[in-house]
């Protein structure tokens, strides 16, 4: 029996990619976005980080599950010629510190210490809630840095230094804790490749901006601000981002892709080894963007659904809408006629579902039994009987061997 068991579990890894066993099982999606200088001429590394912090709130991801560090001294700088405002270009179309910004840390509240407490969550009892990264085992997290950097270190507010090792360890703190499903390391400072060079944790996948002893450039300067406005690899990065909708099947691959030495002028770095996925095969959104689900609720017909649906930001471009609302049909008209039928014999037939787009549940968009889950049972079905093919017809009518000879395991 143990031949055909190996045979068996051979098999079914050969076809996980057939049977969907890959795909992500997080429940939500965090980002954990950090400037670690400060001064007015840092001002790129502000606009880098709260492009970021755009980027992610425009795909879904609340800032009740995004953590913002950052200086804070450059919209209200007294050298700012636009009050209030940070921009990441030279047309000032988008104004980056707007009304919307939910800055958790600012000024000298970034330093080391918070940061290693944030990701661990070792604070004290009085500790905000809104200030914690309250993570579990079913969290994707996006974490983003940018700053002055070098080999195998990353300044903080141009006084004090995180090292990899530290990082490192406060990733194994993490995943210790089961604080994470999966990890996206960026990092855009001086030879940022160093940085992620000591992980050693499961599931992290990392990327950055340059080798050891490869400067990180910054993009354009702005005439009217006096100062860069942006670094290249996080430009490049939001230039690519800002195609992304939450319902693409772009992947984090195709992004890679696209850091080229003409566009960035350093050699981006990835990291891959400790990831159980293939970069390929992971959407933008896995990270970047919420997580939706169905829920099942209580009453209510279709249009009822279509306004819970429409109420909660859903996409109507995502085939995942009309999907819902063409089985909360189909269900309907079942339901409508089944209560017909159970009028004579006092039956009631059951409650109606309605759909919500939620942050923090499972982002596996399935309602019961597709058709696409036939092609599956048929594959699980044909991997069996040829393991039994296997165990069985080799061996049949083989004379069992005698005491004298020697009795050799299946393999």
């Amino acid at each position: 029996m143990l031949g055909i068991w190996r045979y068996l579990l051979v098999a079914l890894f050969v076809l996980q990619p057939v049977l969907g066993l890959v795909e992500s099982k997080h429940t939500n999606n965090w980002a954990v976005l950090v400037s670690t200088s400060r001064f007015w001429f840092n001002y790129r590394h502000m606009a880098n980080v709260l492009s970021m912090y755009r980027t992610v709130k425009r795909l879904g991801i609340p800032d009740s599950q995004i953590i913002l560090m950052l200086s804070d001294d450059v919209a209200c700088n007294s050298r700012n010629l636009f009050p209030g405002s940070v921009f990441n270009n030279q047309d000032h179309a988008i104004d980056l510190y707007g009304d919307s910004v939910e800055v958790d840390y600012r000024g000298y509240e970034v330093t080391v210490e918070n940061f290693i407490r944030l990701l661990t969550d070792r604070w004290s009892e009085d500790q905000p809630k809104s200030k914690r990264l309250l993570t579990d085992e079913n969290s994707n997290i996006f974490i983003y840095m940018t700053g002055h950097g070098g080999d195998d270190f990353l300044k903080f507010q141009d006084a004090e230094e995180i090292a990899s090792e530290d990082l490192a360890d406060a990733f194994e703190q993490m995943y210790e804790k089961k604080r994470y499903n999966e990890i996206f390391f960026m990092v855009d400072t001086c030879q940022a490749n160093t940085m992620y060079s000591k992980f050693y944790s499961p599931n992290i996948l990392a990327v950055g901006s340059s080798e050891i002893d490869e400067s990180s450039y910054s993009h354009h300067s702005d005439v009217e601000i006096g100062v860069a406005v942006i670094d290249r690899f996080t430009y490049y990065s939001l230039e690519f981002l800002e195609g992304i909708e939450k319902d693409s099947n772009v992947t984090l691959q195709d992004l890679f892709d696209s850091y080229t030495f003409e566009k960035v002028h350093s050699h981006a770095g990835i990291r891959r080894d400790l990831f159980k996925r293939d970069p390929k095969d992971v959407l933008i959104t896995d990270f970047f963007a919420n997580v939706q689900n169905v829920i099942p609720d209580q009453g209510k017909n279709e249009a009822v659904l279509a306004a819970d649906v429409e109420a909660n930001g859903a996409n109507e471009n995502d085939p995942f809408v009309p999907n819902v609302l063409n089985l909360a049909l189909e269900r309907t008209t079942r339901e409508s006629e089944g209560a017909k039928e159970n009028e004579t014999s006092g039956l009631v037939s059951p409650p109606f579902t309605k759909t919500r787009q939620i942050n923090g549940n499972d982002s596996t968009r399935r309602i019961g039994p597709s058709n696409d889950t036939y092609p599956h049972i048929i594959a699980v079905v044909v991997v069996l009987l040829a393991g039994a093919i296997y165990y069985f017809i080799p061996h049949y009518g083989t004379p069992k061997p005698t005491n004298k000879e020697q009795r050799l395991p299946y393999m």
